[in-house]
């Protein structure tokens, strides 16, 4: 069973049941209260020391699917068509130091694995689009069946999603995306002229949003918006001063960059639907 030790006996009977069995129901991101929880590492920054750390792997849903029963929904980050490019699949669920309480979606992570026999150990790219609550490991990746069979050697991607739980190799890249592919904003269901959600997705660079900041009409003055869940961010205002648009948003990276989509949501938005910015890190 992958490369737990053999002192771990119970354990690893236990987590194969359970790796099992959620291959065999779809699962959702891996968690067992049987399982004694590893204390999580320091958080991953966004220095890009180029330096590979040690994880656990697991993988949920379908074998060649995004991870959720939908597949096109990436879970808690609130990313939706992860089962197309550019996602194409290659999702993960990060625990807590890699999640950071959403701050740390739409991030980028090169893994690879060089055992089991099946691990090819070449490096593959994937974008973290949900929380991971059990802490296998100090580090540990709950991938898609897509990205954890994407380490393995040609042919052998079944036999290494046998192996249900493995060690692998990561390090924190920067995201990268076709050239024209900008930033867009998604208008988030329930959004009225007092309360306001947005996502942003497609950010290259660093990939996560630490600060988003709004700005109305033709007003000079930014005004921060508030981390709701996931990529998520809100800004809520009296009744009786509705939010007037057009919208500027300011996005703020994790590196501390900035960029400007001026007027991106226009005076006549409405919710459940998705704005084209011309901007990008």
């Amino acid at each position: 069973m992958g490369s737990l030790q053999p002192n771990n006996a119970v354990a690893v009977a236990v987590a194969a049941a359970v790796v099992l069995a959620a291959l065999a129901t779809g699962g959702s991101c891996w968690t067992d209260d049987r399982l004694k929880a590893v204390p999580p590492g320091p958080n991953i920054t966004a220095d890009y020391d180029g330096k590979w750390l040690a994880a656990k792997a697991t993988w949920y849903g379908s074998p060649v699917g995004a991870g959720p029963d939908d597949d096109n929904n990436g879970g808690t980050c609130g990313f939706t068509g992860v089962n197309l490019p550019p996602y194409s699949g290659m999702a993960a669920c990060g625990n807590s130091p890699i999640y950071k309480d959403g701050k740390g979606c739409g991030s980028c992570y090169e893994i690879r694995c060089t055992s089991p026999q099946e691990c090819s150990d070449e490096p593959v790219v994937v974008f973290i689009t949900d929380a991971n609550d059990y802490p296998l490991a100090r580090y540990h990746f709950d991938l898609s069946g897509t990205a954890f069979g994407s380490m393995a050697k040609p042919g052998l991607a079944d036999e290494l999603r046998h192996r249900g739980i493995i060690d692998l190799e990561f390090r924190r890249v920067r995201c990268k995306y076709a050239p024209g592919k900008n930033i867009v904003f998604h208008v988030e269901h329930g959004s009225d002229p007092s309360h306001l959600a947005l996502l942003a997705k497609f950010v290259a660079g660093d990939g996560d949003i630490v600060q988003m900041d709004l700005k109305q009409g033709a007003s000079l003055k930014w005004e921060p918006m508030n981390h709701s869940v996931g990529a998520i961010w809100r800004i809520e205002t009296a009744p009786h001063k509705p939010l007037k648009g057009p919208f500027s948003i300011r996005l703020t990276s994790e590196s501390g960059q900035e960029v400007v989509a001026a007027d991106v949501i226009p005076e006549d938005w409405k919710p459940d639907t998705t704005y084209q910015s011309n901007v990008q890190f």
